[in-house]
């Protein structure tokens, strides 16, 4: 059975630190470097009802793509949630690492999953990194579908095959354009409208559009973007890290067990529809 800094490293080769923005709190949060691992739950944010999950299924490691502390902190105290969610962790021997922005950039990574989620053919990187001589790393995507298809069907597509959440899929675009190539960016994506209008894309597929980015971007072509909720365009990353540290595992004769959340963690719990009417010109009466 491994200890825990032994798969530390593992991961660490999957997505090194290095590569993450020079903002970010990436790695080990907490936990016992020579305390042994079997079990490890992967899950986008570490919230509590997340870390009460890692500790009723027995994990000793809990991997999330979103950091706990994002910023610097004086304390961990208990009377906080973030304290909380460290007291119950430390509590219960569960260890707690962190693979955000440097897993953005891995090949495979965040938006790889993305795409792969959507059955979308990855063709490189939509940024590609200036430090990866492959051209394979890099933030976003840039894909294909199989065939080409209509903005609403890929719409529909990213309805049916992303995790269900309140918002669902936001769109903007002629549903009946033909769509040939996608840029895809999973998490927060309108600082790239730049990229995605230089790369030629048809349609863009991120999360947390806002309202001027994303009225400057239709104003300037025709691109189609889709708005899905920022936790449902993260979520597949982690059923491709718990796969990559199985392959990891194998390779080593660890035998780890590797679970992914299923806990929707996304903040919004409800959507309603607006039912003020309209005028004829779309202002309201």
């Amino acid at each position: 059975m491994p200890v825990l800094s032994d798969v530390i490293t593992t991961l660490d080769s999957l997505w090194p630190r290095a590569w993450a923005e020079q903002w970010d709190a990436v790695g080990l949060v907490c936990g016992d470097p020579g305390a042994e691992v079997s079990r490890v739950l992967f899950a986008v944010d570490p919230v509590q009802e997340v870390a009460d999950e890692a500790v009723a299924m027995g994990a000793q490691l809990l991997v999330t793509h979103h950091p706990l502390y994002l910023r610097g902190t004086t304390t961990v105290a208990a009377d906080s949630f973030k304290g909380r969610v460290v007291h119950t962790l430390i509590k219960h021997g569960v260890a707690l690492h962190v693979a955000h922005t440097n897993a953005d950039r891995a090949d495979p990574g965040v938006s790889d999953a993305l795409a792969d989620a959507l059955g979308l053919r990855v063709t490189g990187p939509l940024v590609p990194a200036p430090d990866d001589p492959t051209g394979r790393r890099g933030l976003g995507r840039l894909t294909e579908p199989a065939a080409p298809l209509t903005f609403g069907a890929l719409a529909e597509l990213a309805a049916a095959r992303l995790p269900r959440t309140a918002q669902g899929v936001r769109a903007a675009g002629d549903p009946n354009r033909r769509v040939r190539t996608v840029a895809v960016c999973g998490g927060s994506g309108d600082s790239l409208f730049a990229e995605v209008r230089a790369a030629g894309v048809d349609a863009f597929l991120t999360a947390d559009l806002r309202h001027h980015p994303a009225s400057e971007a239709r104003e300037h072509s025709p691109l189609a973007l889709l708005d899905a909720a920022h936790w449902a365009t993260e979520w597949p990353w982690c059923q491709l890290a718990a796969a990559q540290l199985d392959a990891a595992s194998e390779r080593q004769g660890w035998g780890l067990r590797t679970e992914v959340s299923r806990l929707v963690t996304d903040p919004w719990t409800a959507q309603l529809p607006s039912s003020l009417p309209s005028s004829p010109s779309g202002a309201p009466n």
